[in-house]
């Protein structure tokens, strides 16, 4: 059977048992469990009422029970065995870990690009977008800012490599130091720096992202707002400040830990770049060194990732639906 016919058939019956599930669910809900032919009518109704929105949900809780709840699950039991999985360490592997420099560096990493990038994006983005709104111009100078959105992080890697090239000829960094007589350098192999040239990178990718909810978010603003400030005598900066700042906290805070997020999870950036090496390794590359060759490890570093996320996923939806 050819892969393509496979793919159509998983998707017809995929539709199909939904809709034979809803249609049956329903029919046994009114029909058998709560049926209107019963001197409760009104009750039964009510009941049935009330279980139906479950009867929808279960598909999804069942998935994410399977494809979430248990690999979480699956994962942290496997976190407590060593590296074949046949011996018990219980926390063992997680001690280990944390004993470890390599650990503490990549863990301080993370937390740096936690403080920097986010903070980085959203300024520029906020900036951006509250400068490009007063140009004609504006909508092409957005679009060149938000291209690079739609580059992987790998091939956004791969162009800042030549940026940061030793050779004169072909990077910036140091055609601009032998244009001023200085001696090249490898940037990428300056020990602490070379972490946040690895971050303009993704700030790089991210202003653009940033730019467009701030600059939606900032068009949301009442006219009569700011109309009424002016009259008041604000001047420029303490309207943008004290009157369109405020206004839009709870989007900037949305675009803040939405960043931070993709933050904790980055990876291609610093594989790409450095391989984690020059003291550049976070918590995804020093998972990434024992994934292949001691589970338990890699395991253990994994849940370490989720349990940072976790708040930070949380606290972000919580700022969602208060925007909504």
């Amino acid at each position: 059977m050819s892969p393509i016919f496979q793919g159509i058939l998983t998707i017809v019956i995929g539709v199909t048992g939904c809709i034979a599930y809803f249609y049956l669910s329903n029919i046994v809900l009114d029909k058998v469990i709560f049926p209107p032919r019963t001197d409760d009518r009104g009750r039964n109704i009510r009941r049935a009422t009330m279980v139906r929105p479950w009867l929808f949900m279960l598909p999804a809780m069942f998935a994410l029970g399977l494809y979430l709840v248990y690999p979480v699950v699956g994962s942290f039991w496997r976190s407590l065995f060593n590296r074949s999985g046949d011996t018990f360490v219980g926390l063992g592997n997680y001690t280990q870990m944390f004993s470890e420099s390599g650990f503490r560096t990549a863990l301080f990493n993370n937390f740096l690009w936690v403080l920097v990038v986010p903070a980085a994006s959203v300024f520029f983005g906020l900036l951006v977008a509250q400068l490009t709104d007063r140009l004609k111009w504006g909508n092409i100078a957005k679009s060149l800012i938000f291209m690079p959105m739609a580059i992987s992080f790998v091939g956004a890697s791969l162009i800042w490599k030549f940026v940061y090239t030793v050779d004169p000829q072909i990077g910036i960094i140091n055609a601009i130091r032998d244009s001023l007589g200085l001696a090249a350098i490898d940037p990428l192999q300056i020990p602490f720096w070379n972490n946040f040239f690895l971050m303009v990178i993704l700030v790089w990718i991210q202003t653009g992202f940033a730019m467009v909810i701030l600059s939606a978010a900032l068009r949301g603003i009442p006219e009569e707002t700011i109309e009424a400030a002016i009259v008041d005598g604000a001047n420029p900066f303490q309207l943008f400040f004290r009157i369109k700042v405020p206004q839009i906290k709870g989007t900037i805070l949305v675009v803040w830990t939405t960043i931070t997020i993709l933050v904790l999870k980055v990876f291609d950036i610093v594989y790409a770049m450095t391989g984690g090496n020059f003291d550049t390794e976070i918590l995804p590359s020093y998972m990434m060194d024992y994934m292949f060759r001691d589970d338990g490890r890699a395991t253990a570093v994994a849940f370490v990732i989720m349990i940072i996320v976790l708040p930070v996923m949380i606290w972000n939806i919580r700022q969602a639906r208060k925007e909504i």
